[in-house]
This record gives structure tokens, C-alpha cells and sequence, in this order.
């Protein structure tokens, strides 16, 4: 038996040395050192032996297995090697060709006009206020002066969900929310918010649009107080030339009450098909708060007054960024989008 296993040592490690490849080399593993392989069957024959020659036998196996073990660990080894080398090569990176640009996104058009003017009235003192946008017909209607069959109430044709339940036409509501949580203290916000209005699409309509409203209440607050304010706004916004006028106007919920223009920021004011050659774009109305709108706040308008304005971000957009479509901006075109990231 003796002379049976060095002579599959000899064979074993002979075809190893031949070896051009794992799957040879596995095949040969399991011929040599598997169940069913040479080794094994030799050893299976040792149930014949004396008690003194299994232990020299016994030796002799063990030092053919770790013999043919030994290669096949070196050829295993040996290949790792090489495949790893072989995929280093065929994996070198260039370090020094430039790198792959990622595409970035930017901020949608309308929400950094929307940041630009909360940070224009932020800067002013200005805290802001939010509100739901599915309001009560009290809170969007009565509450601003605007009883049930009011006749203005056909301005903001509505988005009813039930009789007294809609969803809000414009953000005053979150208006008189506020001026009824401070108990009669003075007030600054701006409140910014999506608004719905049965309008039907067009460049310059929207069903729902975004818009932020305004509103200062306090002792002797006057109408100059709202002038100012809008003057420096619209500089802040359009540049240190802009310069605003005041046309009178109507609103329930303020008196009195003004359209408030722009000069136009196509032409400076001197004329063009933009501005239909007036100089002008309307661009917000406000006007000073109406006093049965101080009362249902919780104000005595004996002893305090107030402004309020409302504006539309996209109008603003529009106007800022010379855009002739309101719809561009709700189409998620990144042809139209994308020139924003480089803003």
C-alpha cells in the first residue's frame, strides 16, 4: 500500500505541473483528493492492515495529501493572481482625462422668486405666516367683508367642496387668522401659499397659482407707511431704477385701495409692446385695511389701522424674468428649466 501511494504522489503531482486552468485544476482536486477519488480508495484498504502498519501507512497518506494540497494551493493562488492582475489592466483608470459632469437640478423658477421675495420682507421686520389652503367660507369670505351673496364675491369664482367648505381663492385668510391669534398686538406678516380660482388656463391664468399676501397693523399706520413699503420692494426686486404709482381701485377688504404699477422692466418706462407703450405693468393690489375687517380680527379701528397687499409669484416671475406664458412653468419642460440652474 506503501508503494501505491507514493506512486500517486508521483502521478498527482506530475499532472498538476501540467496545469493551464482553475476548472483543470478543480477536476484534478476532486480526481486525486475528492470521495470518490484515488486517495481515498487506496485508504479504504487499510481495514487489512496489522496494528503496526497503520500508523506507518496512516503517516504516509497524510504526507501525500498535504504534498498534492500544497500544489494545488500554489496553482490555486497562482491564478487569483493573474485574474486579478488581467482585471487591474483591463480596469485602468485615466486619472489625468477629465472627470464626468453629474447634472445638478435648480431650484423651480417660481419657488426662487417666491424665497426672493420672502427674503426682501423678512429683511424688512416681516414674520411669515401660513394657513391652510382648504378654507372656511368665514374665514375666505365673511371675515374679510365679503357676506354671503356679496356681488364681489364673482371676482374669485370658486373651488366648492361643500356648502361652507372650499378650497381658499387667496391667502387672506391666513390674514385674519393671524390678526385674530395676536389678541390686538401689532402685526407684520407676509403669507405665502398656493391659491384656487375656476379660472381657465391660458399665458396668463392658472387654476391654481401661487401668491403672498402682506399685512402691517399697529397704531398710525398710514398710507405712506404702504407706499414705502412697496417702493423698496420692487427696487429689491427690479433693480434701484424701479418706481412705482398707485391707481385707485376696489377691494371689499381694504379701503381705500389701489392697483399698484411697475416701470416696466423691458423698456424702463419709456414704452413698448411689453408694457403696450404706457411705461407700466401692474404688478399687485393693496390698500389700507377696511375697519370692519380690524373689527372681525379683534381690532379696534379706532386705535389702530393697517395695510395689506397681495401679489401673485407668477405675475412677478413673469415680469422678472421676461417669460410671455405662465404655463411654461407647470409643464416640466427642462429645456425651459434648466436655464434657471445658470441664474
Amino acid at each position: 500500500m506503501k508503494e501505491r501511494l507514493e506512486a500517486l504522489r508521483v502521478e498527482a503531482l506530475q499532472e498538476l505541473q501540467q496545469v493551464d486552468s482553475p476548472q483543470q485544476l478543480n477536476d484534478l482536486r476532486v480526481k486525486y483528493l475528492g470521495k470518490k477519488g484515488a486517495l481515498t480508495e487506496i485508504l479504504r484498504g487499510m481495514g487489512g492492515l496489522s496494528a503496526e502498519e497503520r500508523p506507518i501507512i496512516g503517516q504516509v497518506a497524510n504526507d501525500v495529501r498535504a504534498a498534492i494540497e500544497g500544489v494545488i494551493d500554489e496553482k490555486q493562488n497562482a491564478f487569483l493572481a493573474a485574474e486579478t492582475e488581467n482585471r487591474l489592466r483591463a480596469e485602468t483608470i485615466d486619472v489625468t482625462l477629465p472627470g464626468k459632469a453629474l447634472p445638478t437640478g435648480a431650484v423651480h423658477p417660481l419657488n426662487k422668486v417666491a424665497e426672493e421675495i420672502e427674503d426682501v420682507f423678512v429683511g424688512l421686520g416681516y414674520s411669515i405666516a401660513e394657513g391652510p389652503e382648504v378654507e372656511t367660507d368665514y374665514f375666505n369670505f365673511e371675515a374679510l367683508n365679503l357676506p354671503k351673496n356679496h356681488p364681489a364675491r364673482d371676482m374669485q369664482d370658486s373651488f366648492y367642496i361643500t356648502e361652507d367648505i372650499l378650497m381658499r381663492t387667496h391667502t387672506s385668510p391666513v390674514q385674519v387668522r393671524t390678526m385674530q391669534q395676536m389678541n390686538g398686538k401689532p402685526i407684520k406678516v407676509i403669507c405665502p401659499g398656493k391659491v384656487y380660482r375656476r379660472d381657465d388656463d391660458d399665458a396668463t391664468h392658472s387654476f391654481m397659482f401661487n401668491q403672498i399676501e402682506g399685512l402691517v397693523v399697529g397704531p398710525n399706520i398710514r398710507m405712506s407707511d404702504l407706499k414705502g413699503t412697496l417702493l423698496q420692494f420692487v427696487q429689491q426686486m427690479f433693480g434701484e431704477q424701479a418706481q412705482i404709482r398707485l391707481r385707485p381701485s376696489f377691494f371689499p377688504f381694504t379701503e381705500p385701495s389701489a392697483e399698484v404699477d411697475v416701470t416696466c422692466v423691458q423698456c424702463g418706462g419709456h414704452g413698448c409692446r411689453m408694457c403696450k407703450q404706457t411705461g407700466w405693468l401692474e404688478i399687485l393690489g393693496c390698500g389700507m385695511v377696511h375697519p370692519r375687517v380690524l373689527e372681525m380680527g379683534g381690532y379696534d379701528p379706532k386705535e389702530v389701522s393697517g395695510f395689506a397687499f397681495g401679489m401673485g409669484v407668477e405675475r412677478i416671475a413673469l415680469l422678472k424674468y421676461g417669460i410671455d406664458d405662465i404655463r411654461h412653468f407647470y409643464t416640466n419642460d427642462q429645456r425651459f428649466l434648466s436655464q434657471f440652474a445658470r441664474m
